[in-house]
């Protein structure tokens, strides 16, 4: 059984080592542009926040969410207008999603055993919400780190975000407008040299065959597989890589398929990130 308290400690933990990141850099930091078009290191926190507070929303006040939603002057515009209408001077700003993600962190936990939140396009339980903010978290936090020069180091934690990856591929597949795919994907991932020491969370624990050393998902037999270091499958299905600039390696058709179309977070198709070798040198990608 999934153990929310230890997903939100989880959560916890991720936000406040992004929060540390950001709190730390002068004003001017936070208008610097990120690999998101049109968007700065603060418009990522803001986005951070806004989300927190309509996932809030969904765990407290449903008619609120949808209300949010359905009020919303132009849909396609709903994350990118929620990013700007939380956008603040960095101090407002980070005062406003520290408190914002405790307030969720307390809903989430108060959230009945087995009741389902509305979001956008599914239902989740809470224990998929924080989950969902773990590597919402996470991937936002990668392009901030990579807007500041920074690398981070990868820990135990990441093990949320690739779970969360290997659950969505049909949604992955749903959201480019492709038929489902039938045939099982197993999943074998290289744990990050810094967590191979810790065990694997109670939060996501399970009887995989997962040990510090790999991390895996889906069944043995498989024949369509993926490997790779865990690291390279985490910032392929948050989007935040191309697959040509990752070392992983995809095994039969519906893999080498997924591998194109991979999205964790919910709503409409990602536009995804060019191949950084082309962008870099020039040459279209």
């Amino acid at each position: 059984m999934v153990d929310l308290t230890a997903l939100l400690a989880d959560l916890a933990a991720e936000s406040e080592q992004l929060d540390a990141l950001v709190a730390a850099s002068p004003p001017e930091v936070w208008d610097r542009p990120t690999s998101a078009p049109g968007w700065t290191v603060g418009h990522q926190i803001a986005h951070l926040a806004w989300t927190d507070e309509v996932a809030r929303l969904a765990a407290t006040d449903v008619d609120a969410f949808y209300a949010s939603v359905t009020s919303a002057p132009d849909p396609s515009r709903l994350v990118d207008d929620g990013a700007a209408q939380f956008l603040a001077p960095p101090a407002e700003l980070l005062a406003r999603w520290r408190s914002g993600r405790t307030a969720l962190a307390d809903a989430l936990a108060a959230v009945p055993a087995g009741e389902k939140l509305p979001w956008y396009g599914t239902r989740m339980s809470a224990a998929s919400m924080a989950t969902a903010r773990i590597m919402e978290t996470w991937a936002h936090g990668e392009d901030v780190a990579d807007a500041l020069g920074v690398t981070r180091t990868p820990n135990g934690r990441l093990r949320h975000v690739a779970h969360l990856g290997f659950r969505t591929l049909g949604h992955g597949f749903a959201a480019h407008g492709r038929a489902l795919p039938t045939a099982p994907v197993r999943v074998e991932l290289t744990a990050p040299a810094s967590a191979r020491s810790e065990l694997a969370s109670p939060a996501v624990a399970s009887e995989d065959g997962s040990d510090g050393d790999t991390w895996v998902f889906g069944p043995p037999a498989a024949a369509d597989r993926v490997t790779g270091p865990a690291l390279d499958f985490c910032l392929l299905v948050t989007q935040r890589r191309h697959r040509a600039d990752l070392a992983l390696a995809a095994t039969g058709p519906t893999a080498d398929e997924w591998l194109d179309v991979a999205q964790a977070f919910a709503g409409p198709p990602g536009a995804g990130r060019q191949p950084r070798a082309a962008s870099e040198t020039g040459t279209p990608a």
